[in-house]
């Protein structure tokens, strides 16, 4: 019999993706960058907007509070925006969470992975509140808001840089576990950690591998795409947590042979890295500004809604057509067949095309049954073809464009044709930030005012109008404001 091979026991330095991520937490002045503190200010306000628009939807809010009832924590606990809810921050991480990502309206990243880094939001505010209050009854003072971008800054660019270059959906994997780890490297540093226990904490988000994404595609697309990173951003709290309390770490949990997330989740391919940490992917954040739509048929949508005036009257009278797509898109919104519930819509190219032309606009409330049973639009589905454009696909990736476009073309039965509309760059990218900043904020107000008191309502938004005035605010101040 051959002998067995001898195991060195010897345990490694922390893998160098785990030490740059906590090096970077830890050391980087993220307050350098004057675009990226003033980016951060709309994205909290987008985030917020988006979190309490949420609320109007039951399939969300039966899921929000405590697990059981009577677990909360008033007067101590961290509140969740919207609601009267204080729960452990724990709990509140997935409630924010949750909200900000519901219906598929808040910030986006794309590149070779896709996310949405404002997901983070979640262990953010809610550990930043409850950390505030706990000061408070300490007699110290409490977090401000400019703690809370700055924590915003670092968890959008761990997110953001990781997905540069490492495409985890080509392997099945879902891009919330960015938000775990993102989420744990900046709880901890916050929660007071050391240097070793946020490696700890750090390490073990990467050992919680990943979800798998079958929740977001057919035939399984369902809304636990819409929770899966409030749970995503309240593990990485958890895990800080457990880190802050002594608890071990796992040097290699990257790099170890046979048993280290790269040769079992990631089809034993080396992470990549193009740049280091900074501010880039806050600077280039993508907003969802128009539509409440996956980004990738964002300029999709915008193509259909210049369309509208034109074919809305002559429905009858469409023989096809024509989108053209990155590869992206055309890998996970090109759908047919039939549509089961509003998660399986938001993800549907031509059902958002489609809503594009019937109604020149699309809203959250246009993914429901009552719309989606419009005979209308699964005939106008039927008739599209849907093809990736090498050009959009080129540019989609390259780093001083990161453009996400598509064209839209309507044939006629007659022979006629409208014009090719074609769209490069969404109204939330940076290319369009001052067409699109106006915008956001009137986003934020129109939900805010939907939700919040409108004496609240008014000082939220004079808060928010001026950045000093926003950076001194403090974390419990805002709560306040924000409890319904």
């Amino acid at each position: 019999m051959s002998k067995a091979a001898v195991l060195d026991a010897s345990r490694p330095d922390f893998d160098q993706v785990i030490q740059d991520i906590v090096d970077y937490v830890f050391e980087y002045d993220v307050t350098r960058s004057e675009e990226a503190m003033q980016t951060a200010r709309y994205d909290w306000m987008d985030s917020m907007g988006c979190a309490l628009l949420a609320l109007k939807y039951p399939a969300c809010t039966k899921l929000l509070g405590p697990i059981v009832p009577g677990a909360d924590m008033p007067g101590h606990g961290a509140r969740v925006p919207g609601t009267a809810y204080e729960l452990d921050p724990i709990r509140a991480a997935w409630n924010i969470g949750a909200m900000v990502r519901w219906l598929d309206y808040n910030d986006t990243w794309l590149a070779a992975e896709w996310g949405h880094p404002s997901d983070n939001l979640g262990a953010i505010l809610a550990l930043a509140d409850y950390l505030s209050r706990k000061r408070i009854s300490e007699g110290e003072a409490p977090l401000s808001m400019r703690d809370v971008m700055i924590a915003m800054i670092k968890a959008h660019e761990i997110q953001g840089v990781i997905a540069l270059e490492n495409s985890f959906n080509r392997v099945g994997l879902c891009h919330v576990m960015l938000v775990r780890i993102a989420s744990a490297a900046v709880s901890a540093q916050m929660l007071g950690c050391s240097r070793d226990e946020c490696l700890n904490a750090v390490s073990h988000a990467w050992l919680d591998g990943s979800s798998l994404r079958t929740y977001r595609h057919a035939p399984n697309t369902g809304s636990r795409k819409s929770w899966a990173a409030g749970d995503a951003s309240s593990r990485g709290l958890f895990l800080a947590f457990t880190a802050l309390r002594g608890e071990m770490g796992y040097p290699s949990a990257i790099t170890a042979p046979t048993w280290g997330f790269q040769d079992v989740s990631f089809g034993k391919k080396p992470l990549e890295f193009s740049q280091g940490y900074g501010s880039y992917t806050m600077e280039n954040i993508l907003f969802k500004i128009s539509f409440p739509a996956e980004f990738h048929a964002q300029t999709a949508v915008e193509a259909a809604v210049k369309l509208h005036p034109e074919v809305v009257n002559r429905l009858d009278d469409i023989d096809r057509i024509v989108i053209k797509t990155q590869e992206s898109g055309d890998r996970i919104i090109n759908k047919t067949g039939p549509l089961d519930n509003p998660a399986d819509r938001d993800h549907c190219i031509q059902y958002m095309v489609a809503i594009g032309l019937l109604k020149g606009d699309l809203q959250a409330e246009h993914y429901e049954d009552d719309v989606a049973s419009d005979p209308r639009v699964d005939a106008l589905r039927e008739k599209m073809e849907v093809s990736e454009e090498e050009r959009f696909t080129r540019e989609y990736l390259e780093p001083d464009k990161r453009a996400i476009g598509n064209s839209l073309q309507v044939f006629y039965n007659d022979g006629s044709e409208s014009d090719e509309i074609v769209v490069d760059y969404p109204v939330g990218h940076r290319r369009r930030r001052d067409e699109g900043i106006p915008l956001l904020k009137a986003k934020f107000e129109r939900y805010l005012r939907g939700h919040i008191s409108a004496r609240k309502a008014d000082q939220i938004l004079a808060i928010c109008a001026d950045h000093q005035v926003f950076e001194s605010t403090s974390v419990t101040r805002m709560m306040e404001l924000l409890q319904h």
